[in-house]
């Protein structure tokens, strides 16, 4: 008869209740330079993952089966790494395509399931905006390796059967990111998306109109029919307002679950709801000549709401820190010192400061879907308790 030692926790009423635990759930305990985290264990989401990684091979299997035969058919001995009919161009086109299939089938499975997953804090009418954002994010990321691989392998070609493996590798990598971000959709993800889209959109604006010199006009003027590709320019701004309003809608959800029926945080969605949809409106109405007027009024009415937003935080926020109203109250006077310099001393030109109140502006929202974000992520259950460990005693034959 041999005896092993094992060890029984006892976790204080406030632990089990904050992690919503249930009567004979299992948890995960993990220990990392002394320090343990428990996690509850959701058989559904252990299901899921599973069906990351089976559904992320399959594909990408079936994806370079076409690949193999779409070669063979064409009678190709070698594929180059890039150019026309390369690996490079299949990966942009099949990827986009089957890794946007791969997150849009996952993303409903995990906002259909019961798991508590973070997708189901989204609603439906969001979903569409979130596809096809990540959609234009894996494409740019896509033509962005295919890129350095031509660049890096500057006439470099392959066999049929060694460009096949080489795409299925790459195919499965996709596939397999697109569902673990279809499955972890969060607000931390939903914040980096606004902010790639938003501010790729507009370096990708300048780049293309850089000829043009477009700062000896306005910011605006990338948006305008003078400006080359003004689209980008004016889809970047209705777009990110989408994504801004998918992410107010994601982190309000959670907020009423912490702080039910508060007419303040009320207040605070639909302020920053009117900033969102301000900003789609600046891309729907460019500063053409026929939309000049209804342009700077829309424009002022977003500048307008952050302000109120700035000086309002302290009552509408709950439990907002002391740092975060110093830092508020600091870029409401910047832009407020902008303002003067802009339209009374004529110091900054229009361009200046159009870009000088936007990044503030916007840095300002960062900040402050980070602290809401702390309000649903990150509130601690401090235990005074200790945490009481026994000894049992088991005999194994």
């Amino acid at each position: 008869m041999k005896q092993k030692n094992k060890y029984q926790i006892e976790l204080p009423p406030e632990v089990v209740e904050s992690m919503s635990l249930e009567p004979g759930q299992e948890v995960r305990i993990s220990v990392k330079d002394d320090v343990a985290t428990i996690e509850p264990v959701s058989q559904i989401r252990e299901a899921v993952q599973r069906q990351v990684q089976l559904w992320s091979i399959v594909t990408a299997i079936v994806t370079a089966i076409v690949f193999f035969i779409v070669g063979t058919v064409q009678q190709a001995k070698q594929i180059p790494i890039s150019g026309d009919n390369s690996i490079a161009t299949w990966l942009i086109i099949a990827n986009a395509v089957v890794g946007t299939l791969v997150f849009t089938a996952f993303f409903i499975k995990s906002r259909r399931s019961k798991s508590g997953a973070a997708p189901e804090r989204i609603y439906w009418r969001n979903f569409p905006v979130i596809v096809v954002a990540f959609w234009l994010i894996l494409g740019l990321a896509l033509i962005g390796i295919s890129w350095l691989m031509g660049q890096v392998f500057t006439d470099v070609s392959f066999d049929l059967m060694t460009s096949s493996f080489i795409f299925l590798i790459f195919c499965y990598m996709t596939n397999y990111l697109m569902a673990l971000a279809a499955i972890n959709l969060n607000s931390q993800m939903l914040t980096t998306l606004f902010t790639v889209t938003i501010v790729g959109g507009m370096f990708i604006s300048m780049a293309t109109n850089g000829a043009n010199h477009w700062w000896q006009y306005n910011l605006s003027f990338l948006g305008t029919s003078v400006a080359k590709n003004s689209w980008q320019f004016n889809f970047t701004l209705i777009f990110s307002a989408l994504i801004m309003v998918a992410l107010i809608d994601y982190l309000f959800v959670s907020l009423q679950q912490v702080y039910p029926k508060n007419w303040r945080l009320t207040t605070l969605r639909w302020l920053l709801t009117f900033a969102a949809i301000n900003l789609g409106a600046v891309g729907v109405f460019p500063n053409n000549a026929n939309f000049h007027i209804l342009h700077d009024q829309i424009a002022g009415f977003m500048v307008y709401s952050i302000l109120i937003l700035i000086i309002g935080i302290r009552w509408l926020l709950p439990n907002v820190s002391r740092e975060f109203l110093i830092a508020s109250y600091i870029i409401g006077a910047f832009l407020f010192v902008c303002e003067i310099a802009f339209q009374v001393i004529g110091y900054l030109s229009l361009t200046a400061f159009e870009i000088i109140a936007f990044v503030a502006a916007f840095g300002w929202v960062i900040l402050l879907f980070q602290k809401i974000r702390e309000l649903i992520d990150g509130r601690e259950v401090i235990v005074e308790t200790p945490l009481k460990v026994e000894l049992i005693k088991v005999n194994e034959k």
